[in-house]
């Protein structure tokens, strides 16, 4: 295997066309040229230079390895370049996570923005719950995580991240058009009593502030349906078989035959992103300020009936 500094030698002798030129360009010592290709022609096997009157020139041997040392230069010198770049341009890979609501609302505009504006940048989404997706952002396999906070329970989040806030949005009941409570303008927490309720997984943020919001009115929670997916929870709450506690960005899409009605008691979620703070880099500042342009998502219709039809393949957030 020759060594990339021996091949860097090789080089500019072939572009200088003597020893000593080569040494000036490369700021060493002439000696230093011919101890390198002394070496060279060891691991070759072949005689790469001969006398040329008073210098030396290149033999066939040393010109055929000469032009692949020039496509290995070149493609060094675009590597030293791409990453000189990265401290200041956007471009390259950028691995997003993020709850499904996320991703159905601020990510779609946000990306296309990015790719508009920075052609380079490479970036991939991965959806999922911020339990499952904290571990890979601390251990680098993401760069940017958005996860949800809810007013009642705010996330943990580890020592070394950055945030910034991207959505401040409002929490209603989801139930079905044939539900009692389906006309009220305000539902109390406590008047869900006796409604089976569907959520996300236990230890996920939708399920540990529906719980803690109950219990907070003084109602053991009957959680009946553990669903990963927003809109098949809402499914279930459409056929009246379930409530849930739903924010404005995951009320959409949602099928006929749902109500999502204001909480007496208000409850918030907020949407962060998140990101190591000893890893922060141009890509990952011109996603945070595209995803804030996106501002804050439109509000749910009041039915799912105006809402639509949707996907069920998105999970929850």
């Amino acid at each position: 295997m020759f060594s990339l500094e021996r091949l860097r030698v090789l080089d500019a002798v072939a572009v200088h066309g003597t020893v000593a030129q080569a040494a000036q360009a490369l700021h060493v010592t002439p000696s230093g040229v011919s101890q390198h290709l002394n070496k060279l022609d060891r691991e070759t096997g072949h005689r790469l230079l001969e006398p040329d009157g008073r210098g030396l020139r290149l033999t066939h041997a040393g010109r055929v390895l000469a032009e692949h040392a020039a496509t290995v230069m070149a493609q060094v010198g675009a590597a030293e370049s791409d990453l000189a770049d990265l401290r200041e341009e956007t471009l390259g890979p950028l691995r997003i996570g993020s709850v499904g609501s996320a991703v159905r609302t601020l990510l779609p505009g946000a990306l296309a923005e990015l790719a508009d504006a920075h052609p380079r940048l490479i970036p991939s989404v991965r959806d999922g719950e911020v339990i499952d997706m904290m571990p890979l952002l601390l251990r680098g396999e993401l760069d940017l995580l958005l996860v949800e906070s809810w007013a009642n329970r705010p996330v943990f989040l580890p020592a070394g991240l950055a945030v910034h806030p991207l959505v401040d949005e409002e929490v209603r009941a989801a139930v079905s058009a044939r539900h009692p409570l389906a006309d009220r303008e305000r539902i109390g927490l406590a008047e869900l009593a006796g409604t089976p309720m569907a959520s996300c997984s236990p230890g996920t943020e939708q399920h540990e502030a529906l719980v803690q919001a109950l219990r907070g009115q003084g109602v053991e929670p009957d959680v009946r349906y553990l669903l990963d997916e927003v809109p098949t929870q809402l499914a279930l709450v459409a056929a009246d078989l379930a409530a849930a506690l739903v924010p404005e960005m995951a009320q959409r899409p949602a099928p006929p035959g749902v109500r999502f009605v204001p909480l007496e008691s208000p409850l918030r979620r907020e949407i962060t992103a998140v990101w190591r703070s000893d890893s922060e880099s141009p890509p990952i500042r011109a996603c945070v300020n595209a995803l804030s342009d996106r501002g804050r998502p439109r509000p749910a219709a009041v039915s799912g009936e105006d809402a639509g039809q949707g996907s069920p393949h998105h999970r929850s957030g």
